[in-house]
């Protein structure tokens, strides 16, 4: 299926590892030119080096908690390409298990800091791509939030994601006439580079072996199994692409399925 992506120009925050490096490599596969975003500089142009595909990528540091940092971005990648079609939040702290769980162990710093990178990174963002969209009558912003909107069991995660999600149904009910569709994806718990680390301090802080990690996590997903980064930069893809134009202002579970929960 062709999706209609070739010459399309994106930008992807959060773009140097993890889910974000495979939604930039993944643009890039279907032809389309990205801007990498992210704040570590040599993780950046290194990331920027192993995208393989027809579209062209460009490393540009950026932080996206300061908004003078994120309109040069997007002065950047306009500079570069001629425009922006496509906006990726995906610049934040990934969640884990009992990531900011109990109440008595949440900070107001701790919430100030998810708040100040996750809404309003992804709010500055948002800002400074809408105008590029509008004004040449069609985008896409998708952004990264997870399924801690739908679970609870960490505080924190619950409300940075589901602020996310209110966010993308005002942006898109405001940017839909002018073309612009406006989506959020929730990925569960996902393997990356990370992965391994993150077991292994799960491991020892439960007192139980990496293995029975790795299998409690599969058993939470409706498919028993993790999903990977690419499996996700898959569905940002599409919903980054011409095709979706009957999808806005949803959110969408990339995580395997959650046993038991029903959403309608």
């Amino acid at each position: 299926m062709d999706l209609g992506l070739a010459g399309k120009r994106a930008v992807v925050t959060g773009a140097s590892r993890g889910i974000g490096f495979a939604i930039a490599s993944a643009l890039a596969g279907e032809g389309v030119d990205v801007v990498l975003a992210a704040r570590d500089s040599a993780a950046l142009k290194e990331a920027a080096a192993r995208i393989d595909g027809p579209g062209r990528a460009v490393p540009v540091v950026t932080d996206t908690n300061d908004d003078v940092s994120v309109r040069a971005l997007f002065e950047r990648a306009a500079e570069e390409f001629g425009g922006v079609d496509i906006l990726v939040n995906a610049a934040a702290q990934p969640s884990q298990p009992g990531f900011g769980g109990k109440l008595a162990a949440v900070t107001d710093d701790a919430l100030r800091g998810e708040l100040e990178t996750k809404v309003l990174g992804y709010l500055r963002c948002a800002r400074a791509a809408a105008p590029y969209m509008t004004a040449q009558g069609w985008g896409r912003i998708i952004s990264v939030s997870g399924l801690a909107a739908r679970q609870t069991g960490s505080i924190i995660g619950s409300i940075r994601n589901v602020a996310v999600a209110a966010m993308t149904k005002n942006l898109a009910d405001e940017l839909g006439p002018s073309g612009v569709n406006v989506t959020v994806v929730h990925p569960g718990m996902t393997v990356t580079e990370r992965t391994p680390v993150l077991t292994a301090a799960i491991a020892e802080r439960q007192g139980v072996s990496e293995d029975e990690v790795a299998r409690s996590f599969a058993a939470a997903t409706s498919i028993g199994r993790v999903v990977t980064a690419a499996e996700i930069a898959d569905v940002v893809t599409f919903l980054a692409s011409p095709l979706s134009v009957a999808i806005t202002g949803d959110a969408i579970g990339v995580g395997g399925g959650a046993k038991g929960a029903i959403h309608y």
